[in-house]
C-alpha cells in the first residue's frame, strides 16, 4: 500500500506518460509480482539521469515488463539507444506493445538470454555504453558489475536498484540468504572500489548511483 509520503511524493513529480501508465496496469494485470515496477518517481528520476548525462547508449540489465527501459528510451536524444537484457520472453508482448505506446520501440533492442552471457557478446562486439541499470538477479550482481565495467565508458553511470533489500542489508542480526548476503557483499564491493564513486540513495528499495572514474 502506498504511505502518505510516497503519494505526496508520486503527485509532485512530473506526469507519467500514457505509455508507461499502460505498461504498469499491465503489469498489475497479468503478473503476480508488480511490485517489481520501478515506479514513476524512480522512472523520472532514470530519464532525467539519462538526459543530463547526454546519455547516448544505455544498457539495462532486467527488462521485467519493459517499464524502466520505456522512461529511459524517453531520456535519449534522436540518435540514442537501448540494449535490455531478460532472461524470461514470457511477457515480450507487454514489453513491446508498451514501447509502441511510449513512442520509444524504434530505439530498444531486446535480447533474451542470461544476461551473463549477453553482456559478454556485446563486449566482444565492442559496443561502449554511457548508462547501464541494474534490476535482476542480485546473486549476480557482483558479476554484472564487473562485466559493465568493461562496457561502461569513463565518466558513465551504473545504476543498481534493489541495494537495500527491503532493509535486511542493516538488519540485527544480518540474514543469511543468498540473494541479502550476495547484496551486502555488492554493496561493499562497489564502496571499495577505486575505480568508481557512488552514492545510495534511500528511494524505494534503495538505488546505488555509481560513476565509473
Amino acid at each position: 500500500m502506498e504511505s502518505p509520503r510516497d503519494r505526496y511524493v508520486r503527485e509532485h513529480s512530473s506526469h507519467v506518460p500514457e505509455g508507461i501508465e499502460w505498461i504498469a496496469k499491465q503489469t498489475h494485470i497479468h503478473t503476480n509480482f508488480p511490485q517489481m515496477l520501478s515506479g514513476p518517481v524512480q522512472g523520472e528520476l532514470l530519464k532525467i539521469l539519462v538526459e543530463t548525462s547526454g546519455a547516448e547508449r544505455i544498457v539495462e540489465i532486467g527488462s521485467f515488463t519493459g517499464y524502466s527501459a520505456a522512461w529511459m528510451a524517453l531520456g535519449l536524444p534522436e540518435n540514442g539507444h537501448l540494449d535490455t537484457l531478460e532472461i524470461n520472453d514470457e511477457l515480450e508482448h507487454i514489453m513491446r506493445e508498451g514501447w509502441e505506446r511510449t513512442g520509444v520501440a524504434d530505439k530498444i533492442t531486446l535480447h533474451i538470454g542470461d544476461a551473463r552471457e549477453s553482456l559478454r557478446k556485446l563486449h566482444a562486439e565492442g559496443t561502449v555504453y554511457d548508462f547501464a541499470f541494474m534490476d535482476a538477479n542480485k546473486r549476480e550482481y557482483c558479476e554484472y558489475f564487473d562485466l559493465l565495467m568493461d562496457l561502461v565508458r569513463p565518466g558513465g553511470l551504473i545504476i543498481a536498484d534493489d541495494v537495500l533489500w527491503d532493509g535486511k542489508v542493516y538488519e540485527t542480526p544480518l540474514p543469511r540468504d543468498r540473494q541479502t548476503v550476495s547484496l551486502l557483499d555488492f554493496n561493499d564491493k562497489i564502496r571499495r572500489d577505486p575505480r568508481v564513486e557512488v552514492v545510495m540513495l534511500p528511494l524505494r528499495d534503495g538505488l546505488s548511483v555509481i560513476r565509473k572514474l
